[in-house]
């Protein structure tokens, strides 16, 4: 089953961005670049995932989160 996650891209005062997924606490990664931060944080939900079905744990449902601060 393919689940939909929204995640957030905050841009880094020193560079770069901080990608985090808000239905997944814990699931952040880092990139240098927005594809970096994509690929990043598909592997690291991936994983998320994959390690809650380990644990018979419910996968949750996708919600919208949205982050409209600016920098």
């Amino acid at each position: 089953m393919a689940h939909r996650f929204t995640v957030i891209f905050e841009k880094e005062d020193e560079g770069g961005y901080h990608v985090f997924c808000p239905v997944l606490p814990g699931c952040h990664t880092q990139s240098e670049g927005i594809e970096e931060g994509i690929q990043n944080i598909r592997e690291a939900i991936q994983l998320y995932v994959a390690s809650l079905i380990a644990d018979g744990l419910p996968v949750p449902v996708a919600g919208a989160a949205v982050d409209d601060r600016r920098r």
